[in-house]
């Protein structure tokens, strides 16, 4: 059923000459009843689940040497789930790509090709978000800042 508006329905009492007491009435009813239910909607829906991002780096000796630059996508897996998963949700999901009627005239081969050409569709199964379809360049660090001494003047 089609939603409309309550100042529509009021426009509509008022043309048809309903008396002033009457369309106050039922404006008052139509949104005690439109609070009724968005209230019952609000208790229905489904809390939004927590996500925690996670970086795919593209590693393709297996090795990590400090004086490299390497580049990896961004993607996002829900909160509750461990991330080691993670390369796994991406090849199902790539896999299930790659048995549509797109994948089979595009199949994607790496990790990259499944980042930036694998659907929501097929994503969103296995819920799983790449947020970035573009490599992003990945920065090692060895996480302690430089100790800043002040020189007295």
């Amino acid at each position: 059923m089609a939603k409309v508006d309550v100042d529509v329905i009021a426009d509509v009492l008022i043309n048809n000459q309903f008396e002033p007491d009457v369309i106050s009435k039922l404006i008052k009813e139509i949104e005690s009843q439109q609070q009724v239910v968005a209230e019952e909607e609000k208790a229905t829906r489904e809390a939004p689940v927590k996500k925690q991002w996670v970086v795919i780096v593209s590693d393709p000796r297996g090795t990590l040497p400090e004086d490299e630059d390497y580049v990896g996508f961004v993607a996002q897996i829900p909160e509750s789930e461990d991330i080691a998963t993670t390369t796994e949700r991406l090849n199902r999901a790539a896999f299930e790509f790659n048995i549509s009627k797109k994948g089979r005239k595009n199949p994607v081969k790496t990790v990259a090709e499944a980042c930036q050409a694998v659907g929501q569709k097929f994503l969103k199964e296995q819920e799983i978000a790449i947020k970035t379809k573009l490599p992003v360049t990945v920065l090692r660090t060895d996480n302690k800042l430089p100790e800043i001494t002040v020189e007295d003047e």
